[in-house]
């Protein structure tokens, strides 16, 4: 693969999430609140939730990414999981941020903020890809235990959410998969 063969990964990849994480904002709905669609798509409103389907996607994406550009000695799982912590903490961070200001919950601006976590976190990914930073066993090991753990966390809190604002969906005050 050529020094640039990657940049083509992470430009798929972000369209993929892109539209991935907007179809799963519906999936849970779609199948009619099936517990087993629900570790993988929003069942509610909440930072959380949206957070969730910033990372499902991503994560996936990140282990094609990983397979594909296994022999390029690129530093692909720190790259991937630095751009998914970012991502996920840019959702509450803008969220929390207007509403805190505004007092409103407003659908669209929500949309827009998952668009540009979206990009935020690619944009780090891209970095971390270009620069060559973090490219030793070390962190490609942290990195592939941050997505891990991650994806692990975001299964496991939809269906027993702690008792943490993030959690709470701003419209029906439910945690979770409400029932």
């Amino acid at each position: 693969m050529t020094d640039h063969g990657w940049k083509k990964w992470e430009v798929i990849g972000l369209l993929l999430v892109l539209a991935a994480g907007n179809l799963l904002h519906f999936v849970y709905e779609w199948s009619g609140k099936n517990p087993i669609a629900a570790a993988v798509s929003g069942v509610n409103e909440s930072p959380w939730e949206h957070m969730k389907l910033l990372a499902v996607p991503w994560i996936v994406w990140s282990l094609v990414e990983f397979i594909v550009l296994r022999r390029s000695r690129l530093p692909v799982l720190a790259a991937r999981a630095a751009g998914l912590l970012i991502g996920v903490a840019a959702i509450p961070l803008l969220y929390y941020g207007y509403t805190g200001v505004t007092g409103q919950n407003i659908s669209l601006v929500n949309i827009v903020i998952f668009q540009l976590a979206v990009l935020a976190a690619f944009g780090v990914s891209w970095l971390v890809l270009d620069r060559r930073w973090f490219c030793g066993l070390f962190w490609q090991i942290l990195g592939g235990t941050v997505l891990a753990g991650a994806l692990a966390l975001f299964v496991w809190w939809t269906y027993q959410p702690p008792q943490l604002p993030v959690f709470t969906d701003p419209v029906t005050q439910q945690r979770g998969m409400a029932e």
